[in-house]
């Protein structure tokens, strides 16, 4: 399994994650917060399927000239 996200990309996945998952707990939405789950989780690890499927990679480059 090829990392396929960048840096920032997991930052947001993981706090867009911990917030959905924090307002499900807190009762300020309803049980479908719990997709929060899938955003953390593919920031933690640093691997999107969706990613993979449609060819699209947001890791920065580290080209030598």
């Amino acid at each position: 399994m090829k990392t396929n996200e960048g840096g920032i990309d997991r930052i947001l996945r993981i706090v867009a994650g911990l917030a959905l998952i924090g307002l499900t707990l807190t009762g300020t939405i309803g049980a479908w917060g719990w997709i929060g789950v899938v955003p953390l989780a593919t920031g933690l690890i640093g691997w999107c399927p969706l990613y993979t499927m449609l060819g699209i990679n947001s890791c920065s480059m580290n080209s030598k000239s």
